[in-house]
């Protein structure tokens, strides 16, 4: 079953018992896939890797909302955004560690044979093409900074 018929899945399991803050965060999820569809021209399906990439991104906006709300004391507006990038959260793969992070890092900058910051672009579009949906670009960067910086 591909992503979207999960999302549409949980989305009528949310209309069926009531729970407005999943149906919300359901909601920008399927409104969000049909839009990359569209922009796309025709109406292909989008590849699993374009998918996660669109759920991240939404899970990364609701909880970089929560962090602005709970930096002005708005735990009332804060909470809701948490638990729908929980919610969203449920579709990602899980996320690797740190520490298989960095594996994954060290083993493409021995590949590349990446020296120095000048070759961060380059490691840094491996590897987040490699972890797609498993890591967030922010860990995977600061990994690689200090990789590089050795």
């Amino acid at each position: 079953m591909s992503l979207q018929q999960d999302v549409m899945a949980a989305l009528k399991e949310a209309m069926k018992s009531k729970d407005q803050t999943a149906l919300a965060a359901l909601r920008a999820v399927k409104s969000a896939i049909l839009l990359a569809q569209t922009e796309s021209g025709a109406k292909e399906e989008l590849t699993e890797e374009q998918e996660l990439k669109i759920l991240q991104k939404q899970v990364k906006q609701r909880r970089d909302s929560a962090a602005v709300y709970l930096e002005q004391n708005r735990e009332d507006l804060a909470a809701p955004e948490l638990t729908e990038a929980d919610i969203i959260s449920q579709f990602l793969p899980e996320a690797l560690t740190e520490e298989e992070i960095e594996k994954v890092v060290v083993a493409i900058i021995e590949q590349t044979g990446a020296e120095g910051m000048k070759d961060m672009g380059k490691v840094m579009g491996m590897v987040s093409k490699e972890l797609a949906g498993q890591a967030d670009g922010k860990t995977i960067s600061s990994i690689v900074k200090v990789k590089l910086s050795n």
